[in-house]
């Protein structure tokens, strides 16, 4: 009984992890919870260290070891309920002196990295069907970590350059202060719009993205989004239409993006300038 208890406690981790998985990368069970414990980690370090804006690299690496010691160990905790009885052992092996805890992660290990050693083989009938889902697991497995980060830095460089523009037409309006918003392009004021546009939806396609932070406070749109609100503020007083018009996108796309900030990382509560503040001060950007 207390084998079978094991067992079904191994499914429980098994199914665990196997929907965080398939879920959208960044909402699952378990991806969430561990970005949020290395980014409070290295929330210990201080702001300027590099090691500070690993946040995101680490936080992959170590969603990806704790997915594969779930999965690791919920099929061993399967292949402990018919361990030695369910397995053939080679001529090498006494079942007799073997221990069945070992032996049952041994067996998932290999299975999973699918290595085959051949040494201890399934016999049961079940267990002859299970074992090869979980090589084919961790294929999946390893495929999904490799999607992930194809996935991830396309929406960081879009996000980064988004922070560029900002901080580069703030510095060239700075320098010719007495050039007013018309003499902005639209497009370029249009094209900001699209590009917070952009970035929601890749926090909203995974929201692993809100936790790689950036040093350099340019390149980081934590630092350089209160900007896009000011332009939309000069841009509402515009006496021509078409910036006022660019100015009603850039605010409709920020006042969508706090939102969503706010929804799923900060909990605050409060207006857009309140969460682009928080935003600054989460991503240690504080000036």
């Amino acid at each position: 009984m207390t084998d079978w208890a094991v067992a079904v406690v191994g499914s429980f981790f098994v199914l665990l992890v196997m929907r965080d998985v398939f879920h959208p990368i960044g909402h699952g069970s378990v991806a969430p919870q561990v970005m949020k414990f290395v980014w409070w980690l290295l929330r210990l370090f201080p702001p300027d260290r590099r090691i500070a804006s690993l946040t995101g690299p680490l936080g992959i690496a170590m969603v990806v070891l704790t997915w594969g010691a779930l999965a690791v160990l919920g099929w061993a905790m399967l292949y402990y309920a018919l361990m030695p009885e369910g397995f053939a052992y080679s001529s090498e092996l006494n079942p007799a002196a073997r221990h069945k805890v070992f032996d049952s992660v041994y067996v998932s290990l290999v299975t999973i990295g699918t290595l085959g050693f051949g040494d201890i083989v399934p016999t049961a009938p079940w267990l002859r069907v299970i074992v090869p889902l979980e090589a084919l697991f961790g294929f999946m497995l390893l495929t999904a970590a490799v999607s992930w980060v194809l996935q991830i830095y396309p929406a960081l460089h879009r996000r980064r350059v988004l922070a560029l523009e900002l901080s580069t037409l703030r510095q060239a309006r700075r320098a010719l202060p007495a050039l007013g918003i018309e003499c902005v392009p639209t497009d370029v004021l249009t094209g900001i719009a699209t590009a917070v546009v952009e970035v929601r939806n890749d926090f909203t396609q995974d929201s692993a993205t809100y936790y790689f932070r950036d040093l350099e406070a340019d390149a980081s749109l934590a630092s350089s989004l209160e900007y896009a609100t000011q332009l939309a503020d000069e841009a509402h007083l515009s006496e021509d239409p078409q910036v006022r018009l660019a100015g009603a996108l850039i605010s409709a796309a920020v006042d969508s993006l706090a939102g969503l900030l706010d929804e799923e990382f900060l909990r605050l509560g409060g207006d857009t300038a309140a969460i682009i503040k928080a935003y600054a001060t989460d991503h240690r950007h504080n000036d």
